[in-house]
């Protein structure tokens, strides 16, 4: 954990969100990102872990799947490859597959414009290709 952050320490939302955080991104990427945590991004990293993980993320109307399927979209249609990456391999985990991923980026290309689109598609085959080789 980083300087700062004791979780035994920190609310019962931020707790939440770091267990749905650790599930859909990976134990890995979060204990970097805590780990890489100093004064100035640990009040970051207590927003994100408490605010969209343990305040959204965790509630019970849409699950996760659901929830993976929306970012990925959103961060699709954004243009935020780096978080579309982080973001499409938590879709996998939430149980999407390949072919389903494809529709929304398919979906993405309509409603937010081809080079959205088409920018994603790279994205999602470098993830599935590095998945592969894994």
């Amino acid at each position: 954990m980083p300087k700062g952050i004791d979780p035994t320490q920190e609310s019962e939302g931020f707790n939440a969100g770091l267990a749905v955080r650790r599930a859909v991104v990976g134990e890995d990427y979060v204990a970097q990102a805590l780990e890489n945590a100093d004064e100035l991004s640990i009040p970051l990293q207590k927003l994100v872990t408490e605010g969209a993980w343990g305040m959204v993320w965790t509630r019970e109307e849409l699950g996760r799947r659901e929830r993976s399927v929306a970012t990925v979209a959103m961060l699709a249609a954004l243009g935020r490859e780096e978080e579309l990456k982080l973001h499409l391999r938590g879709a996998r985990r939430n149980g999407l597959s390949a072919v389903e991923l494809r529709e929304i980026v398919l979906q993405v290309c309509i409603y937010a414009g081809f080079p959205a689109g088409l920018a994603a598609f790279r994205v999602l085959r470098d993830v599935l290709q590095r998945e592969e080789n894994a």
